[in-house]
């Protein structure tokens, strides 16, 4: 009898501490106890993401989750733009971006407006428009009504988006075309300003880290400085490849903005591991190669990634993150374009159908290994 109180109470006793030691491993396993990307990088710079349509309806509790235990800053995708908030001439559609707003708001987040001003994404009735009058009346009524509504609730605009060609000229946009000049930059920054005071005013890029593009930007900053026109912050979109650009070039290009006493922020963060065509140029989403949808080239990975690539990419957001490590004092913000691969734009442009990971978390919104990479740099730095 003595024996067997012994042994059962030996195997309680076993089975306790395996039971506390798999409870001890849950504990460790769960994603609210790991630290995350906002907590650490919150002395260096915001950490973002951009939003879809129904991330920012919240219609996953699980996505939700995950976007505001990692993200402290946010940027709609689409709903924001001007087709989608202000399709016809007298009609504004603000149920999605009144609840954008609010999610940033409630979760405490950076909230930033993307965009005013931009020549792709137009409501078709805006390409009507042939007069100059008639244009700026529409262009004030536009940032007047939209920032206006959100005064105090949207703290960063890209009050103008892609103005410039890759060697650094006026892209000939229908604004530029109208207005015969770059003036149209001024009106917007200048509406943009007083419709909404207290807030960043960002003029928003790609390939920014070109010394001919540097140099137009510098030139657009340099002349709303000298007429008194506030603009807060140079956006790089940083839509990179595991090629390019260059760490040099885009150092370069991060001293150069903040020369010109701007901050630095890094707009549109996603590294393609995907082939592109030869003649693809920047990154204007009106570019497409319908003749390449079914190359299985140009799709290497539909299944997953080779623990080649995968390396490759960890190694490259490394080196991206140990740069603005680097340059943190220059840097206020940091954001990705998605929160999870399946959500990247970039499985359909410049090609689409195509399987791409260009971001820190898989389809099934788990991070990657290089999620893991990422928070480890900084780790390390401390």
């Amino acid at each position: 009898m003595f024996n067997k109180i012994n042994t059962t109470l030996l195997l309680l006793s076993i089975c306790f501490l395996s039971c506390k030691e798999t409870k001890k491993e849950a504990v460790k396993e769960t994603p609210q106890n790991k630290t995350s990307l906002k907590d650490s990088f919150k002395e260096d710079f915001l950490i973002g993401t951009a939003l879809n349509t129904g991330q920012i309806k919240e219609v996953n509790a699980e996505q939700t989750a995950l976007i505001t235990r990692e993200f402290n800053a946010i940027t709609p995708e689409n709903d924001l733009k001007w087709e989608q908030i202000h399709p016809k001439k007298d009609t504004y559609n603000f149920e999605v971006s009144d609840a954008y707003v609010a999610f940033g708001n409630k979760n405490n987040m950076h909230v930033v407006g993307h965009t005013l001003l931009w020549h792709s994404q137009l409501a078709p009735w805006v390409h009507e428009i042939t007069n100059k009058d008639t244009l700026v009346n529409n262009i004030t009524k536009h940032i007047n009504t939209i920032a206006g509504r959100y005064k105090g609730k949207i703290d960063s605009w890209d009050v103008v988006n892609e103005a410039l060609n890759e060697d650094g000229s006026p892209r000939e946009s229908m604004f530029y075309k109208i207005f015969g000049d770059e003036s149209y930059l001024e009106l917007a920054f200048k509406l943009a300003e007083k419709a909404a005071p207290d807030t960043e005013l960002v003029y928003n890029d790609y390939n920014l880290w070109k010394p001919e593009k540097r140099e137009g930007v510098i030139r657009i900053v340099k002349n709303l400085q000298a007429k008194g026109i506030k603009v807060d912050a140079v956006g790089m979109q940083a839509h990179w490849s595991l090629e390019g650009p260059s760490l040099e070039d885009i150092e370069n290009s991060i001293i150069a903005y903040s020369e010109l006493g701007v901050k630095v922020m890094f707009t549109e963060l996603d590294i393609t591991v995907l082939p592109n065509p030869w003649e693809l140029d920047g990154a204007a989403v009106e570019q497409s190669y319908e003749r390449y949808e079914n190359d299985p080239k140009m799709n290497p990975y539909p299944n997953g990634l080779t623990k080649d690539i995968e390396l490759k990419i960890a190694k490259r957001y490394e080196d991206i993150f140990n740069l603005f490590l680097k340059h943190k004092d220059k840097i206020s913000r940091v954001t990705f374009w998605g929160v999870n691969d399946g959500q990247s734009w970039l499985n359909d442009w410049p090609i689409k159908g195509r399987t791409n990971y260009p971001l820190l978390f898989g389809r099934d919104d788990k991070p990657k290994e290089v999620y893991n990479n990422v928070i480890a740099l900084k780790n390390k730095a401390n």
